[in-house]
């Protein structure tokens, strides 16, 4: 099934590295389009589209103080992100067992060689 169009759709809009960047720093609070450009050396036009997109599918909302605009991450609109990459703990988890046990075996060989 084909992905909606990266304005309407959360994984496609973080699909984008620079995006993913601005989302970062807008986990450790509210920016300006000025403090985001110069945090992450972009410049202001590709920022702003980018602020766009983030705000079209609902990531970040936006907030005017005097002449600037504040931006902030909405952090409940990734749960359709957060439940999809949980949906494969179990698969981490028996990995991690798997390499537990791999590595305890292992130490064990090389106590007895000892």
């Amino acid at each position: 099934m084909a992905r909606l169009a990266t304005t309407t759709d959360v994984f496609n809009a973080v699909a984008e590295p620079q995006r993913r960047e601005i989302l970062d720093l807008l986990a450790r609070g509210e920016r300006s389009v000025n403090e985001i450009t110069t945090s992450l050396g972009l410049k202001q036009p590709q920022v702003s589209k980018h602020l766009r997109v983030l705000s079209e599918v609902g990531l970040v909302t936006v907030r005017k103080d005097g002449k600037q605009r504040l931006y902030r991450l909405r952090g409940e609109t990734l749960k359709p992100i957060h439940e999809w990459v949980s949906s494969f703990e179990h698969i981490w988890n028996e990995r991690l067992d798997r390499l537990e046990q791999y590595l305890n075996q292992l130490q064990n060989k090389e106590n007895e060689h000892e």
